[in-house]
């Protein structure tokens, strides 16, 4: 064990090297004397959530991906429509996402036992982490010291996430904006390897795509009329990203690209795109799952610190989806602003 930490320790301080000045105002250890239990109090809520939803990491890990994109990773996504506050969750990006009444549950079992002291944009780190390993994935250090932003960004949500209609090079100026290249883009995508997607972000791939009056070349026959098949239904059907271990965070995301079978446009771009460096990144991931593991929690850790809100900036917001209520003036409590 003190040898998987020592590991974990030294990923810690090299991605520290990477993302800089943000990570120096983390700490893995910020709630170690305020709320010591935290990662295990996470840890239990969201066993809790996944014994009757097997989706419930998946959905918390893409608030946290989906929140990190817009302006950092403070938990604006979880705020809702009031006054002063339109809501990113109204953004195109994030509609249909799912997963708040999980983070309601987290947050009212950290307040019960930390009153006042942990961030929501840190909950969401933590129990994407959590949701990664109750699925068989790897761990990886969380930094912590987010505080919660009050205010939201609806239009950065619209402008910034990525879609899933997306081209390449589309995808990695997105990324590149918030300094991840080419293997954080790889790596991050392979949470598609658990989850499901609703069929109206991938129904374009069947017929006439990209007016082509053909079905996506990049999509295999047989997938594609399974696909279809389960689309029957309507464009509100869910199908697994991964159709071979729809519920286990593996490798087999990338073996699904060399296959054809990336569910999204966005997922297979990684893949059948002529030239582009994420080729073989794809395939090394698909060769080595302990690769893929390893990059994914070093690309976690950099996503995880764009722009943090750090010291006295934000607050600890009491309910995730609302901003606290202006103090008092003289009132003396603790200090949540």
């Amino acid at each position: 064990m003190a040898c998987k930490f020592s590991v974990f320790l030294a990923l810690f301080w090299l991605v520290g090297l990477m993302v800089g000045d943000s990570l120096a105002q983390l700490n893995p250890s910020f709630y170690a004397k305020t709320c010591p239990n935290l990662p295990q109090i996470v840890n239990g809520v969201v066993a809790q959530a996944l014994g009757t939803d097997a989706r419930a990491g998946a959905k918390l890990i893409r608030l946290h991906f989906h929140d990190c994109f817009v302006d950092g990773c403070d938990a604006s996504i979880l705020l809702e429509n009031a006054p002063g506050i339109e809501s990113e969750l109204d953004a195109p990006g994030n509609q249909g996402i799912q997963g708040l009444n999980i983070v309601d549950d987290i947050k009212s079992a950290v307040e019960k036992a930390c009153p006042r002291t942990v961030s929501c944009a840190d909950i969401l780190a933590i129990a994407s982490k959590e949701s990664i390993v109750l699925a068989g994935g790897p761990s990886w250090i969380v930094p912590l010291g987010r505080r919660d932003s009050r205010t939201a960004n609806r239009e950065g949500a619209t402008n910034n996430l990525a879609s899933p209609f997306e081209d390449l090079d589309t995808l990695k100026a997105k990324f590149g904006v918030f300094g991840l290249d080419s293997t954080d883009l790889v790596a991050l995508s392979g949470a598609h390897t658990f989850g499901r997607s609703r069929c109206a972000f991938f129904s374009q791939r069947f017929a006439n795509f990209n007016g082509t009056n053909r079905p996506d070349p990049t999509l295999d026959p047989a997938y594609r009329e399974q696909l279809r098949r389960i689309c029957s239904s309507g464009s509100e059907t869910r199908a697994n990203f991964d159709p071979t271990t729809p519920d286990k965070f593996d490798k087999n995301y990338y073996t699904n690209l060399q296959g054809l079978r990336g569910l999204l446009q966005s997922d297979q771009e990684l893949f059948s795109t002529r030239g582009a460096d994420t080729v073989a990144i794809v395939n090394r991931f698909a060769k080595s799952q302990g690769q893929f593991f390893k990059s994914f929690g070093v690309s976690m850790i950099k996503m995880g610190n764009i722009t943090p809100l750090t010291g006295n900036k934000g607050e600890i917001r009491l309910s995730c989806r609302r901003v606290n209520p202006s103090r008092p003036r003289g009132d003396e409590g603790h200090d949540v602003m």
